[in-house]
């Protein structure tokens, strides 16, 4: 199964990279996944420096196939009870499936971005 992670290193200025992640087992819990791409991060070609120690910490969906996508180009603010993964849970708990796109950012620089959604350029 493949899906689509969304790096998000700054909502305010967009900055933003799309990685393809092969062969995800659904049955791994959320934690894993995200150990997972923390090394998957560190090792893509093309991926800028900053982008690879960035301090992600949180996965959301952001798109299903079939489903229809956010106006918000960077981040879909809405449904985060049903749509940020909760660690403990496996993905095909949370709903993932393949073809999936899911953003991959800080929760902290979220919930600033969240309470001001500005962009600066």
């Amino acid at each position: 199964m493949i899906v689509t992670v969304r790096l998000i290193r700054n909502f305010e200025y967009r900055t933003i990279r799309t990685i393809p992640i092969r062969e995800v087992d659904t049955q791994q819990t959320v934690k894993q996944f995200i150990a997972r791409l923390l090394q998957e991060v560190k090792s893509v070609k093309g991926i800028p420096p900053p982008f690879k120690t960035h301090p992600y910490d949180t996965l959301k969906i952001s798109h299903q196939a079939g489903s229809f996508k956010a106006n918000d180009i960077v981040i879909n603010l809405e449904g985060d009870e049903t749509l940020i993964l909760p660690g403990e849970k496996t993905l095909a708990d949370c709903g993932v499936v393949s073809e999936t796109e899911m953003s991959f950012f800080n929760l902290a620089e979220y919930q600033k971005y969240k309470l001001n959604p500005e962009k600066k350029w």
